[in-house]
């Protein structure tokens, strides 16, 4: 069975990410991270990381797979010399002067190759191993096709890695310079603003002013925006194909995207779900309409004449603790006093309980919870745990 390799921006990610069933999670360090500051582990939190992932028998990865600039290096070799100690399982990098500082600093530490050094095919996979990888982190452009070719040119020790979940770039293994262009913020420096998802229309050079709609969708021209992969349809064939370590993307989300992919994949993986269970699980939370990705031909792209986003459940809260039959939560979404709330709990089915006697931060009953980021407390009959997650259908909810 494959790796189910999980994201987290930060520590509630991390622990949410494994308490539903992730074999190993990948983070960002303090440094050299494709993703937003807020979203990385300061070197305490990558230590400790790493010593509550060990705890219970799971790996931990660092991503440090920015390109470097000249000026870049000295302070990427200390960086090195500090991921040789935190204990982590494995540096993430695209960069061949980081690989090389990561031998040379990093004795010891496994070296994945990043999806941002566009490994879609054997020679280069190859190369790769040649030069010290342990494991190869495709691009998403490739098909089933190409990974069985990878993996028979690959020697046994070497794995192999693809996404099975999240968002999709339309530029090459996500080298794009659109935000760089737009904002200054680049993309390959850890500061995508994601402009292939903003609207775009079209102006004529003689009629300034006149946008022209792009495409004939009803809400609207998205032509650079991809659909989200999902593979929950066929991730027997990728682990067939030689697939060890099945990634989802996402280290920008929060710990209810988080705890629902993760525990769909799990059930899946562990045959608690059928492909059409966990693919209802995974509407639960905030998505592009999805799509296979590259693996069996072209991206699908745009709206495909749905919504922009879909979801059948919004994230209600996080429960603190439950005794004798009260829960304490922190509250999320709005919701009210008969209202149905779902429980997410590692391990167990979705349960389901009306909402009474709330709570609110004041100390006082009210009707409704409103004030997101606050504690409330709730009866509720179920036993729950901390950690475990409230969420509510949308097609339930009121005003």
């Amino acid at each position: 069975m494959p790796e189910l390799l999980a994201p987290a921006g930060d520590t509630r990610c991390l622990r949410t990410a494994f308490s539903f069933g992730a074999d190993a999670v990948y983070i960002g360090g303090p440094g050299l991270q494709l993703r937003a500051p807020k979203t990385g582990f300061d070197r305490a939190g990558v230590i400790s990381a790493a010593k509550y992932a060990h705890a219970l028998g799971k790996r931990l990865y660092v991503a440090a797979n920015a390109f470097l600039s000249e000026g870049d290096l000295p302070a990427a070799r200390e960086y090195a010399r500090f991921l040789g100690t935190c204990e982590a399982d494995a540096a993430i990098v695209s960069d061949l002067g980081m690989l090389s500082l990561l031998r040379e600093e990093a004795h010891g530490l496994e070296l994945h190759v990043s999806t941002q050094a566009n490994c879609l095919n054997s020679r280069a996979a190859r190369v790769w191993a040649e030069l010290g990888a342990k494991r190869v982190i495709l691009g998403r452009e490739a098909t089933l096709d190409d990974i069985r070719a990878i993996r028979s040119a690959l020697p046994e020790g070497v794995e192999i890695e693809v996404f099975i979940h999240g968002a999709m770039c339309m530029a090459y293994s996500g080298r794009c310079l659109l935000s760089a262009y737009l904002t200054g913020r680049s993309a390959n420096r850890g500061g995508c603003t994601q402009p292939c998802r903003w609207r775009y229309s079209l102006v004529e050079e003689t009629r300034p002013g006149m946008r022209l709609p792009i495409g004939e969708d009803p809400r609207g021209a998205a032509i650079l925006s991809s659909q989200d992969l999902c593979a929950a349809t066929f991730l027997d064939e990728l682990s067939a194909a030689g697939v060890s370590s099945c990634k989802i993307e996402g280290r920008m989300k929060g710990e209810y995207y988080v705890a629902t992919v993760v525990n769909a994949y799990r059930s899946l993986l562990d045959g608690r779900m059928t492909a059409e269970e966990a693919l209802a699980e995974l509407d639960c939370f905030s998505h592009r309409p999805y799509s296979t990705g590259f693996y069996f031909g072209d991206l699908a792209w745009g709206h495909d004449g749905r919504e922009d986003y879909l979801a059948d459940c919004v994230y209600a809260g996080w429960v603190v603790s439950w005794e004798d039959g009260r829960a304490a939560i922190e509250q999320h979404g709005v919701f009210s006093a008969g209202e149905e709330l779902e429980v997410l709990s590692p391990g167990l089915p979705v349960r389901c309980f009306t909402v009474s006697g709330i709570i609110g931060p004041d100390g006082l009953p009210c009707e409704k919870a409103n004030r997101s980021g606050e504690p409330y407390t709730l009866a509720c009959p179920l036993e729950l745990h901390e950690g475990d997650l409230l969420r509510r259908r949308t097609a339930n909810m009121g005003g």
